[in-house]
């Protein structure tokens, strides 16, 4: 896939470019009530809660594999 040789390249860039980078890919995604930002507030109360509550996190990978 083409994002995964994306990604591979991105990975060898300087930390200060991949954040660069990431920072502008992220903006440019355009925004919708329904999104979460790291900047609510809300959005980090739920992390909080998710990370409390002693449930098993749901590897990467699997996430990926259910997106192909």
């Amino acid at each position: 896939m083409q994002w995964q040789k994306l990604l591979k390249a991105a990975l060898l860039l300087p930390e200060t470019e991949r954040l660069i980078l990431a920072t502008q890919l992220l903006e440019s995604i355009p925004a919708d009530d329904g999104c979460w930002s790291v900047e609510d507030p809300g959005f980090l109360e739920e992390l909080d809660r998710r990370s409390s509550d002693g449930s098993t996190a749901v590897p990467l990978s699997e996430l990926w594999d259910n997106r192909r």
